[in-house]
């Protein structure tokens, strides 16, 4: 074997790993062995490229692999944490009982039951704080219950927690309980800010966000143009698309003037491929792969979030909420015979287009402005759904004379 064809196999397995940590940067033993004996193998390749370009920290450990990744900012609520890919997304209760869990689990033994999480985190939900914060858990009823079991499902997701007997199933019908294993490496793993939540002395929830995850203000030129490469090398391997409207002054000019640059090595290192233009970068996998939002997908909620994303890309100005509901319903009469059912039941429309505008936003393709009706404004890169009108042929013209 050749050494040129031993480095570009080499390439190839370092591409792969990367891709697999960017897809999901936990990684546990026993979910994902092959996956962490292929990062184990290039782990310090990748922890050089990662510590050059993006300002991530990789570690390695006997039975887990994390990629503490930095999240471009702080104020991106479009990729909600949930119990299920098809499940609906966390709200603030969920939030909340997942922190309490996460406390608990921190004090528990190496092994602990769903009944026993549960007095914990009721425990934990009397503390005064979270009474005057407005927070109450009781788990008198089945939705509240449920709520547990989601976060608990999402633990056993990320690997936290191993079940070792029972079913949550049968602690929500109380005709049984659940003992897990507590993996205690991957459960210290998983804070990924800058410092301890304990060393926050900020008051008010965005301030403590801000200070969990600010970063030190580089002194000099080179080290304050590294941190431009860090961030925007960040957010174009995290974002569907980086606008430069979206960037800072001294971002934008980094981009502008490097884009070439990064984006060359972003592609070497990971196969994606670059696509520039005037309005932004975006990073384009063409494996379809490195996203938690695939578009366009098949089933009634996907064909729908593509015909508005086509009725949108039409558009040279905003559209209110209620002329999209309009144009929903439409298409629910137009499409109802190989819809799911209901979807031209009254309240349907609603329910339909805020699934579609979750997937857009989450694909930065639109924003949303808040109002009375709410403003939808399709972004630039919406523009490659526009659907151009047909054209019609005259077959006689074509006939050879």
């Amino acid at each position: 074997m050749s050494l040129v064809t031993t480095s570009a196999e080499a390439v190839a397995q370092r591409r792969k790993a990367l891709r697999a940590l960017l897809l999901k940067p936990l990684l546990v033993a026993g979910a994902d062995d092959e996956t962490i004996r292929l990062v184990r193998k290039h782990a310090p390749e990748l922890r050089d490229w990662l510590a050059q370009e993006t300002g991530w920290r990789l570690q390695v450990d006997t039975d887990s692999v994390r990629l503490f990744k930095s999240a471009p900012e702080n104020t991106d609520g479009t990729h909600p944490a949930r119990d299920g890919r098809a499940k609906p997304p966390f709200g603030r209760r969920r939030y909340v009982l997942l922190c309490l869990a996460l406390a608990v689990l921190e004090r528990a033994d190496a092994q602990i039951t769903l009944g026993r999480l549960a007095e914990g985190v009721l425990n934990a939900v009397a503390e005064p704080d979270l009474a005057d914060a407005g927070v109450s858990f009781t788990l008198g009823r089945r939705d509240e219950r449920s709520d547990l079991v989601a976060v608990v499902r999402l633990l056993l997701d990320w690997g936290v927690l191993d079940r070792v007997a029972g079913e949550e199933n049968a602690y929500l019908s109380d005709t049984g309980d659940v003992l897990y294993d507590v993996r205690r490496r991957v459960l210290a793993a998983l804070l990924t800010g800058q410092r301890g939540p304990s060393t926050v002395t900020a008051t008010g929830f965005e301030r403590r966000l801000a200070a969990l995850t600010e970063e030190p203000v580089p002194d000099t030129d080179d080290l304050r143009n590294r941190a431009l490469r860090h961030r925007l090398t960040r957010r174009l391997l995290d974002d569907p698309v980086v606008y430069y409207d979206e960037l800072s002054e001294d971002e934008r000019a980094y981009l502008v003037g490097q884009r070439h640059a990064i984006t060359r090595r972003v592609s070497e290192a990971t196969g994606l491929v670059p696509e520039m233009r005037a309005e932004g970068v975006a990073m384009v996998d063409p494996d379809d792969e490195l996203t938690d939002v695939r578009m366009p997908e098949q089933g009634t909620d996907g064909h729908l979030t593509l015909l508005v994303a086509a009725y949108l890309a039409g558009k040279a100005a905003p559209v209110t909420v209620d002329a999209l509901l309009a144009h929903v319903r439409t298409l629910a009469v137009k499409h109802k015979g190989h819809w799911r059912k209901g979807v031209t039941e009254p309240g349907a429309d609603a329910e339909l287009l805020e699934t579609a505008l979750v997937k857009l936003r989450a694909l930065r393709l639109v924003t949303v402005t808040p109002g009375e009706p709410p403003v939808i404004a399709p972004r630039p890169a919406i523009a490659r759904y526009a659907v151009d009108p047909p054209t019609i042929r005259d077959r006689a013209k074509d006939k050879p004379r």
